[in-house]
Parts: C-alpha cells; sequence; structure tokens
C-alpha cells in the first residue's frame, strides 16, 4: 500500500494505547490536570470500576472558552511553549495528550469556568477534533470532565480489563498515592455513590501524619522516622521505615520528584544499598520520600505515561540518597527515638483469660528460627582473637573496663536501655527503665557493636592492599575497558591496582588484603557492570563488609554464656553509642521495649 495520512481519531486511538491503559490511567492524567489548575479539591465518582463513568470535579482555575476546542486537541498546551521549557517542566502535565486520547476511546464531556466569567461552558468530544460546539452550564468556577463508557468504541481493549473490583482498586491505590503528595489538597473518592476516601487538606505535620497513617496505616507512623536532608541542590525530605518495620512486598514505597510519583532503577538501588546492613533477607522497606531538585537537573519526558524520570547527573543522586538514608539509619539509636519492633507488635501476646505459652504462638512464628551457638566462658570485655584483623592492625583499640553498676536511686538520670537485672535463659538481658522494661538478645546486640566497631577501624586509614603474585588478566569489553581506565583512582580507593593493557583487556596486579580468598576476575567484572548500570558500585565494599560482619558474628559473645551483672550493663552502654544498634549484622532486632502501660494490659489491669 501507498503511504497515507491517518484519521485524526485513529492517531488520537493510537496515542491512547501508551497512555490510557486502564481506568486508572486516566484518572492519573485528569488529577494531575487538577493539581496544575492550582485546584484545592478535588472530587473523583467512580462507577463500575471506572468503565461505565469516571467524573472529576477540581475548584482549579478553569478554562476560558476559547480554549476549550484547544485543550481536546494534541499537543495542545499552556504549559510549555519553548524547548527551554522543555527543560524545565514544573507541572505535571506538558505533552497535551491526554484529554484528546481519552476522548478518541471513551465519550468525554469537559465543563470548566474562569474566576469572574458570568457562566460555564461545557463541550463534547468524540476524538475527532472537530465540530466543538461550546454550550453555557451552570457549572461553578473550576473545571469537571466526565469519562463514560471507556473503550466503548475499542471492544479488544475492553476485553483486556480485569473485573470491576480489581480495576477500582488500581484507582483506590493510584489516588492514595497521588494523596500523599500533595498534603495541600483534599480529595473525595467514591465509588458507585459510596464514599470511599475523604481526605481534607493537611498543613501541620500533625496532619500529614494524619493523612500517611490514613493511607498506610498508623504502624508506619509508629514505626518511621522523619528526614530533612539537604545537600548539592538536592533536598530529600519525608518518612523512612525503621529496618524492623518491614515487608514481604514493595508495596509501600512511595518515591516523588517534584511532587511526581515515580518508579527509577537508580532510586531503588540506592535505598536498598542504605538497608542492606540492616534488612533481614527477603523483607523490603518501607518509606514516604520527597525528592526536590532543580527542573533541569531532571528529565520527565523519558517516558509516555512520565512514571519513569531521567537524572541528569545520576551518580550525584544515587549518592546523596545513599547517604541521607544510610545516614539516618545510622542515627536510629536508644534514646534518640522509641524503638518498636514489628516482630513485637506481631507475637506479642495479648490479654486473654487462659495462660500463655510463650509470647511466640506456633501459629505465628516468623520466617527464621535464632541459631543458638555455644561458646566457652570469655569475659565480655576481652576482645576475642581474630586472625584476619590482627594482621591488619597491630594496635587495636584499648581494652576499657566496665564501669561499676549502679543502683538507679543513684544517679542523676537513667539511661535510655536502663540498668540490667537479670540473664534470662542465659540468653536475653532484662533491664529495667522508668517507662517499662527492655529486652535484649545479647548475642544479636553484641554481633552489631563488634561489627560497627570493626567497620570503623577498618576505614579508619588507607584500605590495606596486598600485591598479587602472578597478576590476573582480564577480559572484557571495549566499553568496560575505557570504564576501567577512567576509574583507575577509583578502584585504587577499593585496594585494587587495575591496569589497562589492551582495547579489551584489564590486568590486576593488587587486590585488598581482606579479600585475599574471593573470586577476582568476576568481582571485577561485576564491578565495572554496577558502574555502567548505576554509575556507581558498593560491591566490593558489600563483600568487605560481609566479611567484616562475619568475624564480628564469631567475635560477639555467645548465646547460653551466663553474663554478670557488669557485663551486662557494659554491653547495654555500648548499644546506646553504637549506629543501626536497632538490628543485628543480619537484619534481626537486637532489642524491643515493653511500656509498663502494655504490661498493665497483659494483666488486665486498670480495666
Amino acid at each position: 500500500m501507498r503511504i497515507h495520512s491517518l484519521p485524526t481519531q485513529l492517531v488520537n486511538q493510537i496515542a491512547a494505547g501508551e497512555v490510557v491503559e486502564r481506568p486508572s490511567s486516566v484518572v492519573k492524567e485528569l488529577v494531575e490536570n487538577c493539581f496544575d489548575a492550582g485546584a484545592r479539591q478535588i472530587s473523583i465518582d467512580i462507577e463500575q470500576g471506572g468503565t461505565r463513568l469516571i467524573k472529576i470535579r477540581d475548584d482549579g482555575c478553569g478554562i476560558v472558552k476559547e480554549d476549550l476546542p484547544l485543550a481536546l486537541s494534541r499537543h495542545a498546551t499552556s504549559k510549555i511553549a519553548t524547548l527551554e521549557d522543555l527543560e524545565h517542566v514544573v507541572s505535571m502535565g506538558f505533552r497535551g495528550e491526554a484529554l484528546p486520547s481519552i476522548s478518541s476511546v471513551a465519550r468525554l464531556t469537559l465543563i470548566s469556568r474562569t474566576a469572574g466569567a458570568d457562566c460555564a461552558w461545557r463541550v463534547d468530544a468524540d476524538g475527532t477534533e472537530r465540530n466543538f460546539d461550546p454550550q453555557p452550564d451552570p457549572h461553578p468556577e473550576g473545571t469537571t470532565i466526565e469519562v463514560r463508557d471507556l473503550f466503548y468504541n475499542t471492544p479488544a481493549r475492553r476485553k483486556f480489563l480485569k473485573a470491576e473490583k480489581t480495576e477500582f482498586a488500581h484507582i483506590e491505590t493510584l489516588v492514595q498515592r497521588m494523596a500523599l503528595s500533595r498534603f495541600d489538597i483534599g480529595f473525595k473518592l467514591t465509588h458507585n455513590q459510596r464514599e470511599i476516601l475523604n481526605l481534607k487538606p493537611a498543613s501541620t505535620e500533625i496532619e500529614q501524619e494524619r493523612r500517611i497513617a490514613g493511607i498506610c496505616g498508623s504502624a508506619f507512623i509508629e514505626n518511621s522516622v522523619k528526614i530533612d536532608f539537604e545537600s548539592s541542590g538536592l533536598h530529600l525530605t519525608g518518612w523512612v521505615g525503621l529496618p524492623t518495620f518491614s515487608r514481604s512486598q514493595q508495596d509501600m514505597q512511595f518515591f516523588y520528584v517534584n511532587g511526581r510519583l515515580i518508579k527509577d532503577k537508580l532510586v531503588a538501588h540506592a535505598v536498598k544499598q542504605a538497608y542492606q546492613d540492616v534488612l533481614f533477607h527477603g523483607r523490603h522497606p518501607v518509606f514516604v520520600l520527597f525528592l526536590t531538585l532543580d527542573p533541569a537537573l531532571v528529565d520527565v519526558n523519558a517516558h509516555p505515561a512520565k512514571l519513569e524520570v531521567r537524572f541528569r547527573e545520576g551518580r550525584l543522586v544515587h549518592d546523596f540518597l545513599f547517604s541521607a538514608l544510610h545516614r539516618s539509619l545510622a542515627d536510629l539509636r536508644p534514646g534518640h527515638q522509641e524503638q518498636t519492633s514489628t516482630l513485637v507488635q506481631e507475637f506479642a501476646p495479648q490479654p486473654q483469660a487462659k495462660p500463655v505459652e510463650g509470647y511466640r504462638p506456633e501459629s505465628h512464628k516468623p520466617a527464621y528460627s535464632p541459631r543458638l551457638p555455644q561458646q566457652e566462658a570469655l569475659p565480655l570485655n576481652v576482645e576475642e582473637t581474630i586472625q584476619a584483623y590482627a594482621a591488619l592492625y597491630s594496635k587495636p583499640e584499648p581494652v576499657q573496663k566496665p564501669a561499676q553498676t549502679q543502683p538507679a536511686a543513684q544517679t542523676k538520670g537513667t539511661p535510655p536501655l536502663g540498668y540490667a537485672i537479670a540473664h534470662l535463659h542465659s540468653i536475653y538481658i532484662l533491664s529495667e527503665t522508668p517507662n517499662g522494661i527492655i529486652l535484649v538478645d545479647a548475642h544479636a546486640a553484641h554481633e552489631r557493636v563488634t561489627y560497627e566497631r570493626l567497620k570503623k577501624q577498618y576505614h579508619s586509614g588507607n584500605v590495606p592492599s596486598q600485591p598479587l603474585l602472578l597478576p590476573i588478566k582480564i577480559k572484557v569489553s571495549p566499553a568496560e575497558a575505557d570504564l576501567a581506565e577512567q576509574e583507575h583512582e577509583f578502584f585504587m580507593s577499593l585496594g585494587f591496582d587495575l591496569n589497562r593493557s589492551g582495547p579489551e583487556t584489564v590486568i590486576l596486579r593488587s587486590t585488598p588484603a581482606l579479600l585475599n580468598n574471593a573470586d577476582m576476575e568476576t568481582l571485577i567484572r561485576d564491578v565495572l557492570a554496577d558502574i555502567i548500570e548505576h554509575g556507581v558500585s558498593t560491591r566490593v565494599q558489600e563483600q568487605i563488609n560481609e566479611l567484616l560482619a562475619t568475624m564480628a558474628c564469631h567475635g560477639a559473645v555467645r548465646a547460653h554464656r551466663r553474663l554478670t551483672v557488669d557485663e551486662m550493663n557494659a554491653l547495654l552502654r555500648e548499644m546506646e553509642q553504637t549506629e543501626r544498634i536497632g538490628q543485628c549484622n543480619h537484619g534481626r532486632p537486637t532489642w524491643i521495649e515493653l511500656s509498663t502501660h502494655e504490661l498493665d494490659k497483659f494483666f488486665l489491669r486498670g480495666q
């Protein structure tokens, strides 16, 4: 066939295939238009999961009568005018494709009124971009868009829709996520005339946390920390969950860039690295985070549905996110913030008539079972011999004797973790505080203390490097060889002497001393692949940390080794000064607190 121009409606239907995947896609595009219109209240009415009706009303600035036909035409927008505007996009929408694309696969009605106008104007569209005939309407200031019979003229697309309940679930999830991005806007969502959500504008931090609790659950706020970091023109705010408050799925991760909800591999990688040392395997962190940066540093035009973005300085953003999250997690120490373990909330006994056998019901056992290795009796304040560590450092830290225990009544203030009063089953330290009791897994806690100490000592100087008796020749791709040559200083900082010796060859002459038994060829390939993919690699650091964690595990006090009161209090004081003390090296909780109020509930006191 000869080349020919496609009909306008068919062009719009093709565009709709990129923008309108399901009813929730329509809601996303229209609500984003409400954001750009300066709305303060958005009402969303859904019928039959969005297939019969999607009606969205806002109180924004509205559209003048003369612009209504343009609003329903492709590539017509008020949000950009030049290429410079496209490189500094500050609005949610800017392509000018949403309304004509939607109207090509549904029956669309647009009603809008601007401030000071005598009346509103109503126009119907069918995707042909022709025969627009605006009619007066008594609509108040703002805009209402009705989308009826979605995919009525494309039955093949309609067949791919799921059940009404499923489609509405996608809409509800989307509205909740968009509500988290704009605390200054009120949202109302109904389905088949039944109110599902009614969120009022949230101006204060308490109101914002209340909105988050309404969407993510009150446990999220109770087990999260507020963060606020700013550096190099980047600003990160929001809430991050404690490592003990993790989930089996990535269903509670909300990340916004300049107010736009996105999913990005670089962001996911930075978050994963920040939680690496403290998260139990197979679990995923929870967070609601907002990144603000110069619009010129992020390309929001990388995806038709604007779900993905492209950072112009990817490594800068990655390092900033990692540092901000890593620092916020490291600062979570006893006394800095109330420590609450999801495991305790989930498995703690509830008040009941008959006695409780143990505090973890058999039907709700966690996925792991703690290891209980044996150890001969050694005082806690004596460092155990670690051969690999001793080979690197000839001057270990001086041993400090634990201070003698002082009764709580004789001290001016009780420490955050209180004072030890018993060693239960030779495993758990029981400590008393003014607010209740503390239970500490002695092995897990000492493991984290020792691990953090080893890391500090290891990184206090240059990474010890060990020359290879026989250099290793590694075949790589030309791009990887170029990268190895460019990043020579980076590899040297890690303890690798890596040099290029040909178009597709690099030679490794020395390695970090702690990794003398690692598969160096595979490690170098993986590091190069990481840098190409993410702009940065932490693989070497991960292996070093893994080895230090193993050393810490062997050096930590073992379960079933009876501790004296002085030893227990010495460990509690160390914990209060140690970063990331809430979890051991494997991500398990190290301590939990039961308040006097919770203890009273167990015994029905005051009820």
